[in-house]
């Protein structure tokens, strides 16, 4: 490894990046036909301080509002009238519009592949609390941003996918050896990826390289 590889773990460990601060709060659509889990998670949100930009009880309300709306995040339920939430997630998906997580009371292998396929960020099985909402929330947000930040960098959807991967270990990496949470993880490489002009996944497989051999 070359002495400017050797450089790109800054010193100064995980900074955040000050235009996510000046962004103001995430704006969330929630999905959900039983009308009381909506009206708990709506307060639940607003209470972490997120900006709740609508409400809709079915997957094609839930299609129309968020292309409408263009939200941050769509939390939505699975099982839900007129269209389910694994097919709404997939429309949002195809055209772009907005990251899914999915409430779900079931946590089978099946389901999740199918969820995953669809484009589903992250996912959360009922019962929950609201302490349970927040990390969640967290994660499907950063796994949001991270897809958005990939497909300003890859064009090509396999590359996109193969790139995503590597990420992936390089974060779980940071996590074990730095203490980062997943969305401090994923900054710290976008970040590091910006100060030093490399790509992602350059920077995902130095981190690999260099700390991944010390495990």
């Amino acid at each position: 490894m070359s002495d400017e590889d050797s450089t790109i773990l800054p010193a100064d460990g995980f900074a955040a990046n000050s235009s996510e601060a000046d962004s103001g709060p995430a704006r969330i659509l929630v999905v959900e036909d039983e009308s009381i889990i909506r009206i708990d998670i709506v307060e639940s949100l607003r209470g972490f301080g997120y900006d709740v930009v609508g409400e809709a009880a079915d997957g094609e309300s839930a299609v129309a509002m968020a292309t409408e709306l263009r939200p941050d995040l769509v939390v939505m339920d699975v099982k839900m009238p007129k269209m389910d939430g694994i097919s709404a997630a997939e429309k949002l998906h195809q055209g772009r519009i907005a990251p899914v997580l999915l409430l779900t009371a079931f946590s089978q292998k099946e389901l999740v592949e199918r969820a995953s396929e669809a484009g589903v960020v992250a996912y959360i099985v009922k019962p929950f609390t609201p302490a349970d909402l927040l990390p969640a929330v967290e994660i499907a947000l950063s796994r949001g941003a991270e897809l958005r930040a990939l497909e300003a960098e890859v064009a090509d959807m396999s590359e996109r996918f193969e790139t995503r991967k590597i990420v992936d270990i390089a974060k779980g990496i940071l996590n074990e050896k730095m203490g980062l949470t997943e969305p401090e993880a994923f900054r710290w490489i976008q970040k590091a990826s910006m100060d030093r002009r490399l790509t992602m996944k350059d920077v995902a497989m130095t981190i690999i390289d260099q700390l991944g051999a010390k495990q």
